[in-house]
C-alpha cells in the first residue's frame, strides 16, 4: 500500500484546521486506498500546543490514517538523530537552518520532508493554518483528491484524464511531480491595504519582485496578478491542466510534491521571509517537468494575530525580506529558465550539485541592487505614512542586517543543499517512532 504525509506546519491556534485536515485524511485513505501520514509539526506556544494536543486527540479513528503531532522538542531529537546518521557538519549550524528559532516557511516544509522519508511515503501534501476548504453540494473540496489522481504517474498515462494537456515537446515520459492549486478568499500577503491606500505605490513595491528585463505589458500583468490566487472563484467543478506549472498558479497551502523531488533538493531555510518556499516550484517549472494544476482552490483567510500593531509589523518585515531575497533568488531563477531540461540527469532527476552551484554563484552580486530595493522600500512606506512609517524607521535601524541576511541567506541554503541528500538517506535510515 502506498503512503503519503499530509502535512499541516503551524505556529498559531488552528483546531478547526486540524479537523478539517483530519477529514481530509480520511478521505484520502478511503477513496484511494493509501496510508495517510497526518504529520502537524507544532511550534505554537504552550497554551496553543495543549489545545491542538486536545484536537488532535478527538479525531476520530480513520482506516488508513496514522497521526503524528510533534512539537518543537520531538521533531529536534529526530533531527539529532538525523544529522548523526549522515555525518553532516557542522551538526549545530544544520540544526539551527533544519529548526530556526525564527519563522521559517522553508524550514518548516523541509521538517516535512525529512519526516516523510523517515515514514517511507511517496509524496508530501502541504496545507497552511490559515486556509478553509471550499465546498460543493455540502461536501468539502478537497486538494488530495486530484493530487493522489496524477501524482507520481507517467504524464502521459495520465494525459487522458486531465481536462487538458499543455505538456511540452518530449516530456510525456516524465513523472507528474508536483500537483497544486491556488486559493481564494484574502491576498495571501498582507499588501491590500496598499494597494487601497496608493495604487502607485503598490505597483511599486510588487514590480520589485519582478526580474529586470521584462516587458512593461507583461511586469503590469505579473504585478495585477501577484499574491491574489484565483480571486473569487467558485468551485463548480473539476478542471485540471497537465503542463509544467507557473508558480503564479498554485500556491504552498495547496501543494503536493512526488519524493523524488523533495528529497534531493530542500526549500530554502531563510527566516522570517515570505515566498521563500516556492523555490522547487521554479525550479520544477524551469526543468519542464510535468505537474497539475488544478481549480480545487483552498481559502485563504488572515488570522486575529495579523490584525494586530506587532502581527501587521512582523508581516511588512518578512515582506522587506522576500524582496530584498528576489534580487539573489531571480538571478538563480534565470539561469534555471536557460538551462530548461539539461537541469536533469539521464533518470529525468534534477542535477541538485548544479542548482546549489547556482545559488552560491548568487551570493557574489552586487548588493548595490538590494541596497535600491531599500531604498525604494523606505520611500514607499514613508509615503504611505502612519504605522507604515514604523516600517520605514526600522528598515534605516536594521539596513547592514538586512542587507546581510539577504546575502548570508543564500549561502545557508546552498550549504544545506550540500548535505541534503545526506540526510534525506539517513531520515529514511532512521524511520520515526511513536504516533499520535
Amino acid at each position: 500500500m502506498s503512503r503519503v504525509c499530509l502535512t499541516l506546519p503551524t505556529h498559531r491556534a488552528c483546531t478547526g484546521t486540524i479537523a478539517a485536515i483530519g477529514e481530509e485524511a480520511a478521505y484520502g485513505a478511503r477513496q484511494f486506498g493509501v496510508e495517510v501520514h497526518l504529520l502537524i509539526l507544532d511550534s505554537s506556544p504552550a497554551p496553543v500546543l495543549a489545545e491542538h494536543r486536545r484536537a488532535v486527540a478527538a479525531l476520530p479513528p480513520s482506516p488508513g490514517v496514522t497521526l503524528h503531532h510533534l512539537d518543537e522538542d520531538e521533531q529536534r531529537a529526530f533531527l539529532h538523530e538525523v544529522i548523526g546518521r549522515s555525518g553532516g557538519a557542522p551538526r549545530d549550524r544544520l540544526l539551527e537552518l533544519m529548526l530556526p528559532s525564527r519563522v521559517s516557511y522553508g524550514a518548516c516544509t523541509n521538517r516535512a520532508f525529512l519526516i516523510a522519508q523517515a515514514l517511507g511515503c511517496a509524496s508530501v501534501h502541504r496545507r497552511d493554518s490559515d486556509s478553509r476548504y471550499q465546498h460543493l453540494a455540502g461536501e468539502p473540496v478537497f486538494p488530495l483528491h486530484q493530487e493522489l489522481t496524477y501524482l507520481g504517474h507517467r504524464a502521459d498515462d495520465v494525459r487522458g484524464s486531465a481536462t487538458r494537456s499543455k505538456l511540452p515537446p518530449g516530456t510525456g515520459g516524465r513523472r507528474v511531480t508536483l500537483a497544486g492549486g491556488s486559493f481564494v478568499g484574502e491576498m495571501s500577503v498582507d499588501v491590500a491595504e496598499i494597494r487601497d491606500l496608493d495604487p502607485d505605490t503598490y505597483r511599486e513595491l510588487i514590480g520589485l519582485s519582478i526580474p529586470d528585463g521584462y516587458p512593461e505589458i507583461w511586469r503590469g500583468h505579473l504585478i495585477d496578478e501577484s499574491f491574489r490566487g484565483a480571486g473569487d472563484t467558485v468551485f463548480d467543478g473539476d478542471r485540471t491542466t497537465l503542463a509544467p506549472v507557473s508558480p503564479m498558479r498554485v500556491d504552498m497551502c495547496n501543494i503536493a510534491l512526488d519524493h523524488e523531488v523533495y528529497r534531493r533538493v530542500p526549500l530554502p531555510p531563510a527566516t522570517d521571509t515570505i515566498g521563500s518556499d516556492y523555490f522547487l516550484i521554479h525550479l520544477l517549472h524551469d526543468a519542464r517537468m510535468p505537474g497539475v494544476q488544478h481549480n480545487r482552490h483552498i481559502v485563504n483567510f488572515h488570522t486575529a494575530e495579523r490584525r494586530t500593531d506587532d502581527g501587521f509589523l512582523a508581516y511588512q518585515l518578512r515582506f522587506v525580506k522576500f524582496l530584498l531575497s528576489k534580487a539573489y533568488l531571480n538571478a538563480v531563477y534565470a539561469r534555471t529558465a536557460a538551462a530548461g531540461d539539461a537541469l536533469l540527469d539521464a533518470e529525468g532527476h534534477i542535477r541538485a550539485g548544479e542548482i546549489a552551484g547556482f545559488v552560491r554563484d548568487s551570493t557574489g552580486l552586487d548588493r548595490a541592487s538590494s541596497a535600491h530595493r531599500l531604498d525604494v522600500l523606505d520611500d514607499a512606506y514613508r509615503r504611505l505614512g502612519d504605522r507604515y512609517k514604523t516600517v520605514a524607521d526600522i528598515l534605516v535601524e536594521r539596513r547592514s542586517r538586512l542587507l546581510d541576511e539577504a546575502r548570508d541567506d543564500m549561502a545557508d541554503f546552498a550549504l544545506l543543499m550540500d548535505h541534503w541528500e545526506a540526510l534525506t538517506r539517513a531520515s529514511a535510515e532512521a524511520g520515526l517512532a511513536g504516533t499520535r
